[in-house]
């Protein structure tokens, strides 16, 4: 009878020994589990951050904004012109892009802080693609060419400004 109380002592012991061993895992597995996801906040905006700026990069040589062959091939160079009229079917490209936000703002020769529209087009200085006023935003330095008709002389010409584009993104919460 000894013998039996002291056996189902011994397997009920090695019942909460084996409780206590899997449920110090977990705890151990729980504690990895925190540590690893710890920054993966912030780790997901650095990449979405750096995804911005090779994405500026790159915008302006994509067929949608760049000069062309209309230009003579100019690197980092965006016809306004077709930005202009991206900008009235830009409902089709909004996520096309995977940012909040494009703006592009004339920088010189003068700033008269428009918003572009088809009344002031091309007397203007900011052309919003997709607008967002909140964002944190990657920019890159660019040329601003359009078609411009000199009416003394009859010539169209190219006339190029200096211009940066703006790419916005939200901050992952």
């Amino acid at each position: 009878m000894v013998k039996n109380k002291i056996a189902q002592m011994k397997i009920q012991q090695m019942a909460f020994m084996l409780i206590a061993v899997m449920i110090f895992f977990a705890l151990v597995g729980l504690l990895i589990l925190t540590i690893g996801f710890s920054g993966l906040k912030e780790k997901a905006t650095n990449l979405q951050e750096e995804n911005a700026m090779l994405l500026v990069s790159k915008l302006a040589n994509s067929p949608e904004f760049s000069c062309g062959q209309a230009f003579e091939s100019k690197e980092n160079c965006i016809d306004l012109d077709k930005t202009f009229v991206l900008k009235k079917n830009i409902d089709k490209y909004k996520n096309f892009w995977g940012v909040s936000g494009i703006e592009i703002i004339k920088i010189y020769p003068e700033n008269k802080n428009l918003v572009c529209t088809n009344a002031n087009y091309p007397d203007c200085d900011t052309l919003e693609l997709i607008p967002k006023a909140t964002g944190i935003s990657a920019e890159n330095f660019v040329s601003l060419c359009r078609k411009e008709y000199n009416s003394e002389t009859s010539i169209i010409y190219d006339k190029c400004e200096l211009g940066k584009i703006l790419v916005k993104y939200e901050k992952i919460q």
